[in-house]
């Protein structure tokens, strides 16, 4: 099959079109024939070698980790069935024509291959985030990269909490950031004084999906705590005492969930552009310049 494959740390040059191996499905694993696969700022983490303490590597290595498409072979003891159409988290490179998966759903009519690609990461991320902050109706939230995928997702979970969300972007992506129901503002310097200007009593909870340097400022806002404060993105967490979340609730039913509210119209991560396979080096490039609005997908 044609994969997108890396064999050593390093910048997106490190990432070739190859042949590889078909992978075949194991007990309660289904293979997907790749219809489309999401771009993650996690993916060229890991391709950089910067989280192997926490995302181990060995190589050859395909990358991706979500992907929707069509089952073509079930393992023992899986439920879909030959035929259907699913969306989920992978075991195996999404950045393929075959990828393993142990958790998925069922693909909505209603939403495009691309559009169910874009989902699981982002939406379980914001979910699981806003939860360990304990964001409640009535407060505000000030969350630092806005207009990306998990921002984007993050920003419409908290509203709909009942949530005042203050959204920082560049100033190019304010509008879309306020579409979403979030009070856009600028990062970089002078932000505490924006904040302010817009949150005169302070914020109650602080999540960094951007990883710019903002934790100390956070916890100057928070008034020199670094109590419900998260960060997804920002590796000198440990030094500010902030906690980092990593990881996934891999469930049946939060995909699910994730594809109920997309398919309200409560829920939308929107696909920026896509790739085909070939380009996945372009892609991640343009995932590290982070400067997406919502989602970058991969065309098998």
């Amino acid at each position: 099959m044609e994969a997108i494959v890396f064999e050593e740390f390093g910048g997106p040059e490190v990432l070739r079109l190859a042949q590889a191996p078909e992978p075949h499905p194991g007990p309660g694993q289904v293979r997907l024939r790749v219809k489309a696969a999401a771009v993650n700022p996690l993916d060229y983490k890991i391709r950089s070698g910067w989280v192997q303490d926490v995302f181990p590597t060995t190589f050859p290595a395909i990358p991706g980790m979500e992907a929707a498409g069509v089952v073509d072979e079930v393992g023992e003891g899986a439920t879909p069935a030959v035929g259907d159409e699913v969306f989920g988290t992978t075991d195996t490179g999404a950045y393929a024509t075959y990828a393993l998966a142990t958790v998925v759903a069922p693909k909505p009519a209603e939403l495009s291959w691309e559009e169910a690609a874009a989902l699981p990461v982002a939406a379980e991320t914001a979910q699981r985030v806003l939860g360990l902050l304990g964001v409640e109706d009535g407060e505000t939230l000030l969350l630092h990269g806005a207009a990306g995928a998990v921002g984007t997702a993050a920003v419409q979970l908290a509203v709909a909490l009942g949530a005042t969300v203050i959204g920082t972007a560049s100033p190019a992506n304010h509008d879309y950031v306020r579409s979403l129901g979030a009070i856009p503002l600028a990062y970089g310097d002078g932000l505490l004084g924006r904040v302010r200007a817009v949150a005169p009593k302070g914020v109650d909870a602080v999540f960094d999906v951007a990883g710019k340097g903002a934790l100390k400022d956070s916890i100057e806002l928070r008034g020199g705590t670094p109590d419900r404060i998260v960060t997804i993105a920002d590796p000198s967490a440990s030094e500010f005492g902030v906690p980092f979340s990593a990881g996934a609730q891999r469930a049946p039913e939060a995909l699910a969930e994730q594809a109920r509210l997309a398919v309200q119209g409560r829920l939308r991560i929107p696909v920026d552009r896509i790739f085909p396979l070939a380009d996945a080096a372009e892609a991640q490039a343009v995932s590290e310049a982070a400067h997406v609005r919502g989602k970058l997908v991969l065309r098998p």
